[in-house]
C-alpha cells in the first residue's frame, strides 16, 4: 500500500468503476485520492469485447495493472489494464487493500484516543511505519507477532505502547505452514523406545517458541510427517530443520539412523 501522489508503472491498484463508455472505462483509484484512471476497451478482457458492460459496471471494485502514468499534463492520466491481472493477483491485492483499510481505521481510532487526528498521526509515525514495514497493516502484523518489533526497528514515543495494544487486540498474526517427512530406524532391541525419545526431542524443539507450532503424524514405519506453523517461511525453515536434525542426531548417538526429507 502506497501513499504517493501517483502510482508507478507495473503497480497493481484497486479502482472503482466510475463511468462505462463505448470505448473504455473511467475509474477512481481508491488508494490515490482525487485521481482517476482510464481503461481502454482493448485492456478490459482478452479477445474481442463486444459489450464492455458484460465485463464491468458502474460502482464495481476492480484490480488493474498500471500501464503508464503521465503527470506532466494539467489533468494527470493513468492508463490501466484489467486483462493483465490474473485471479491470484486480484485476490492478493484485494486482501492487501482490505487489510490496509482496516489498519487505517485502527490508526484513526488510536489517534482519537490520544486526542489527535489521523492526519497528524500519519505525520508523527504513520509514514515512518510504512517506510519501515511497507504498509500500516504489515506494521500491525509485526506488533501482533512480537511486542518488541517497534523497539527493534528503532521506534519510540508515547504512541508505541498504544499501537502495540491495538494491534494485538485486532490483528490476527499471519502464519505459514511447511512440512517434511522424518525417517527414523533402529536395529537395537530398544529401537522403538529410542525412536519415541527422538520424536519427543523433535516436538520439544519445535514447540519451544510461543508463535511456532509443530505437529507430528505417524505415516507408517519408519516415516513420520512433521507439520510446522510459524510467522514466516524463514523462521519456519530454520526451526523445522533444527527439530528434525535433533531427532536424527539423538538416534544416531543410540546406534540408530535417520534422515529428513523436506516437502515443498
Amino acid at each position: 500500500m502506497v501513499y504517493n501522489e501517483m502510482p508507478e508503472e507495473g503497480e497493481l491498484v484497486v479502482a472503482t468503476v466510475k463511468q462505462v463508455k463505448n470505448f473504455g472505462v473511467v475509474v477512481e483509484l481508491d488508494e490515490y485520492p482525487d485521481l482517476e484512471g482510464f481503461l481502454h476497451i482493448a485492456e478490459v478482457a482478452s479477445g474481442w469485447v463486444k459489450y464492455i458492460r458484460d465485463h464491468v459496471r458502474e460502482g464495481q471494485k476492480i484490480v488493474c495493472k498500471v500501464l503508464g502514468v503521465d503527470d506532466r499534463k494539467r489533468y494527470k492520466s493513468v492508463d490501466l489494464s484489467l486483462k493483465a491481472v490474473n485471479a491470484h493477483q486480484k485476490r492478493e491485492k484485494i486482501q492487501q487493500w482490505k487489510g490496509e483499510q482496516k489498519a487505517r481505521k485502527l490508526v484513526g481510532m488510536l489517534c482519537e484516543q490520544m486526542g489527535s487526528d489521523f492526519k497528524k498521526g500519519m505525520a508523527d509515525f504513520g509514514y515512518q511505519l510504512i517506510q519501515e514495514y511497507g504498509s500500516l497493516y504489515a506494521a500491525m502484523e509485526a506488533c501482533a507477532i512480537s511486542e518488541l518489533s517497534l523497539e527493534e526497528a528503532g521506534f519510540a514515543g508515547e504512541w508505541v505502547n498504544e499501537f502495540i495494544k491495538i494491534s494485538k487486540d485486532n490483528i490476527t498474526p499471519p502464519y505459514v505452514e511447511i512440512n517434511g517427512v522424518l525417517e527414523l530406524t533402529s536395529p537395537e532391541p530398544r529401537g522403538m523406545q529410542d525412536i519415541k525419545g527422538s520424536l519427543e526431542i523433535t516436538e520439544k524443539i519445535g514447540n519451544q517458541y510461543d508463535d511456532v507450532k509443530l505437529k507430528i503424524y505417524y505415516l507408517g514405519a519408519p516415516k513420520y510427517r512433521l507439520i510446522l506453523e510459524a510467522p514466516n517461511y524463514k523462521v519456519a525453515e530454520e526451526i523445522l530443520k533444527e527439530a528434525a536434525q535433533g531427532a536424527v542426531d539423538h538416534l544416531i548417538d543410540l546406534d540408530g539412523d535417520g534422515k529428513f526429507i523436506r516437502k515443498a
